[in-house]
């Protein structure tokens, strides 16, 4: 269950959100939910699990569209009647986009495309979409700020800039509402910790319960602004209900503002999980070769955020990770 400031969406309002059975845009259709809002969840399933939304299917509120982005008429249908969207769906991961960049510039382009195409003939009144902290590429600035990046690393990160370019062009060409958010290595409940484009967090967690070390690419030196999954559904609620002019057509940074290395995560992982298993606390960590396509240091500057969208983060790290791991143990033990 999500717990988000008291946010004034109608509840009324219809919300389209694309990979909705995912990890985020599963948590972001349960938050809708509760909110009192009528969703429709819109998913291939290609790494979304149904597990994820199993116990909103009977909700009245909740309707079920399985199709692909990719696939043009799927959008069409998907967006009939719908008030606003949440647009979560993509291919995650630099490795996989460097691994194969063709299915991940379909999905992350061509996908996004349709998704805006079909959202502006439905007469949609927003477009919210997952934007990414990679579009910062080799930008030396810190904390990152929204006005400044640099040149992409992976073909991930292209991808994802050139939505924020097709938004843009949306906005001003169709009139059509949209918001990006920057979106800074998000972690927490229902993130699938199998496969081998697992985020580091879920993979970490799972290995320490089986008593296994986890592997570090790099010395541990490398940062993260690591955000928990309740930061970004407030971000996305907040994204919702602006009015002011300045706060749309842009794109903002969905993060807490601090930074913690990978060698300060896994200890921190330690200590919670060894609440549970004291055994946890002596794991030792192996470190291997720096990943390709990843970049050394990252953190946001929210300011903007704060400024446009009243956006109050409640989670740091330990309260994020505290929340995280309680989870973890108890349904994946």
């Amino acid at each position: 269950m999500s717990t988000i400031p008291h946010i004034t969406l109608n509840k009324d309002s219809h919300v389209l959100v694309t990979g909705g059975a995912g990890f985020i845009g599963s948590n972001l259709c349960e938050a809708l939910i509760e909110n009192g809002n009528r969703v429709t969840c819109f998913d291939n399933f290609s790494t979304g699990k149904l597990k994820n939304i199993e116990h909103l299917q009977e909700h009245s509120n909740f309707l079920l569209i399985e199709g692909d982005i990719r696939n043009i008429d799927n959008c069409h249908n998907a967006c009939k009647g719908v008030d606003y969207v949440l647009h979560q769906a993509a291919l995650g991961s630099v490795p996989r986009s460097i691994n194969d960049p063709i299915t991940s510039n379909d999905v992350n382009v061509s996908g996004f495309l349709n998704m805006l195409v079909a959202s502006r003939d439905a007469k949609v009144k927003r477009f919210v979409y997952a934007a990414s902290s990679s579009t910062y590429g080799d930008s030396k600035t810190m904390p990152k700020k929204e006005d400044v990046i640099g040149k992409p690393l992976s073909p991930y990160a292209i991808t994802k800039y050139v939505n924020e370019l097709y938004a843009e062009v949306f906005a001003k060409t169709y009139g059509l509402e949209t918001i990006g958010l920057r979106y800074f290595n998000v972690f927490g409940r229902k993130q699938d910790p199998k496969g081998a484009y697992a985020a580091v967090i879920p993979k970490f967690v799972m290995q320490l319960m089986k008593h296994e070390s986890p592997i570090i690419n790099g010395d541990g030196s490398y940062s993260r602004d690591f955000t928990y999954i309740d930061n970004v559904i407030e971000m996305n609620f907040r994204a919702l209900e602006a009015t002011s002019e300045e706060a749309l057509n842009t794109v903002y940074n969905a993060a807490f503002g601090e930074r913690t290395t990978l060698n300060e995560l896994v200890e921190l992982l330690k200590e919670y999980l060894g609440h549970f298993d004291a055994e946890i606390a002596n794991i030792q960590v192996k470190y291997g070769p720096n990943r390709q396509g990843d970049v050394p240091h990252s953190l946001a500057s929210i300011e903007k955020a704060k400024k446009n969208l009243q956006y109050n983060p409640q989670y740091d790290i330990k309260k994020g990770l505290q929340e995280a791991t309680t989870w973890y143990w108890k349904n994946l033990k």
